[in-house]
């Protein structure tokens, strides 16, 4: 295993810095008076594994060829769901192994599933962890699709290049500078979501746990009513302005405060992304306007189609009776999530974007058999290769989000829970729909079987589906 002395040495860090931040939580016990040894024992025990890690590979050669950059990002996000999931075994609460590692990986993929029922009687410190691994996942996918993803030419992520001059041989040294400025931003804008929250009426512990979740567009609450609990327009205006800023390419912050001061109007990613958001709400609107004018709620409307998108997952009623279309439409926004690089997961825009532009190619072709048409992508031209990178990904997608269903009802869940459970975890929403995981359910209820396939699909969908599957590949490793 010498030559992964650079994953292992990795894994220790972030173990470490994981351990770290479980200490955290204890100011909370100290402050509500719920002191147990469930962080620090978690945090104790994750440190250790971390030096233990660290120290045994201080001669790595600081270097990641492409296999070592699949297997330490795979690695990464399964080792902090491990012992991301301690505080919860530790804690007074009964957990369960299974449903301590669902909440973990729910967590930290920043997916917004949750199996606890009564989030009111939860312990502060609990509550803080849970925004906490939120909130790590979110810069953790972040940094992660900004450097490592189009370096490992994953679904068509690779035209998301910082420069041209990346080398697979040497990721880390080049992703510092740009790892460390994402943080800047995004600990910045959570700074400012959770300002904007105390100032709008939550108090100082839930600003900062839902501020936290907000930016990471991961959608875990306090409360089982999520959002909806505080019955405040100017909170859901809050939310719904940092959520999608949350759902916006971190690259372009950066870039615009290189300079570029138009980004954010320019870059076509996000024009398209707020088009769905106008369309959606209009589409809604009008439907329940002709088949049910007293369902129609443009408060909740706006809000839930904001959520849903972006697979923050937060929500201010139960939208799950407004009817069959606008359950269908919802599970579509699931799929389709937020742009490249952000906290959101599912498709994402561009690669919707590239779809269609390649099937507009395709007629004219049909139309024009003589004539030459140049796939391109916001003004550059788009390779075949990345076009058949992104189809794979997209068939991928539904033939793992069919499996996923086909598996969760053969564990006995209906329909409706089956379908919408698949669609959650692998888009990273949160609920689903149907009386049981619907906007204000839980998935405590559902067999332990279903949750393990729930949370393979959480991860599965975090890390953009091939950063996975390529691992059980003979001939990756061969080459």
């Amino acid at each position: 295993m010498s030559n992964y002395k650079t994953v292992f040495f990795t894994l220790g860090i972030l173990q470490i810095i994981l351990g770290i931040f479980m200490l955290i939580p204890t100011i909370a016990q100290l402050f509500y008076k719920e002191i147990d040894s469930s962080f620090f024992g978690a945090s104790i025990v994750t440190i250790i594994f971390g030096t233990l890690f660290f120290l045994s590979n201080l001669d790595h050669d600081r270097k990641l060829n492409l296999q070592q950059a699949f297997l330490l990002t795979a690695l990464s996000w399964l080792s902090i769901a491990i012992f991301g999931s301690l505080p919860f075994i530790f804690s007074n609460i009964e957990f369960s192994f299974t449903n301590a590692f669902f909440e973990s990986m729910s967590g930290i993929t920043t997916t917004g599933s949750t199996i606890i029922s009564n989030l009111e009687n939860m312990p502060k410190g609990i509550l803080l962890w849970r925004a906490l691994l939120q909130w790590l996942g979110g810069i953790g996918i972040i940094v992660m699709a900004i450097t490592l993803m189009p370096i490992m030419n994953v679904g068509g992520m690779q035209l998301f290049k910082i420069s041209n001059n990346d080398s697979s041989e040497k990721i880390l040294p080049k992703s510092k500078e740009i790892a460390l400025r994402l943080i800047y931003i995004y600990s910045g804008l959570t700074l400012l979501c959770a300002i904007s929250y105390k100032i709008l009426g939550m108090n100082i512990f839930d600003s900062l746990t839902h501020s936290m979740t907000t930016i990471a567009t991961g959608g875990f609450s306090n409360y089982n009513d999520s959002i909806g609990y505080f019955d405040s327009f100017s909170i859901e205006i809050s939310a719904m302005i940092f959520i999608i800023l949350g759902s916006l390419p971190f690259i372009a912050y950066i870039k615009f405060l290189n300079g570029d001061r138009k980004i954010f109007i320019s870059d076509i990613q996000i024009k398209t992304f707020l088009k769905i958001i106008i369309f959606s709400i209009l589409i809604i609107s009008v439907y329940l306007i002709i088949n049910d004018s007293t369902q129609l709620n443009l408060r909740s409307v706006l809000f839930n189609i904001i959520s849903i998108l972006t697979g923050t997952g937060y929500v201010n009623g139960q939208f799950d009776n407004w009817g069959g279309f606008p359950l269908i439409l919802f599970l579509g926004l699931m799929f389709i999530g937020g742009c490249a690089g952000s906290t959101t997961c599912g498709i994402k825009i561009f690669r919707i974007q590239i779809l269609y532009s390649f099937i507009i190619n395709q007629l004219k072709k049909l139309i024009y058999p003589k004539g030459i048409f140049i796939l391109k992508y916001d003004q550059n031209p788009v390779d075949n290769k990345f076009v058949a990178s992104i189809i794979s990904f997209i068939y991928l997608y539904f033939v793992i989000f069919f499996i996923i269903t086909a598996l969760l009802s053969l564990t006995g869940l209906n329909f409706i829970t089956a379908i919408s459970g698949a669609a959650t975890s692998i888009s990273n929403v949160g609920p689903g729909l149907g009386s049981i995981i619907g906007p204000n359910g839980n998935f405590s209820s559902l067999p332990d079987l279903s949750k393990w396939i729930l949370t393979l699909g959480m991860i599965l969908g975090r890390l953009e589906l091939f950063a996975i599957l390529v691992l059980f590949l003979p001939s990756f490793w061969r080459n």
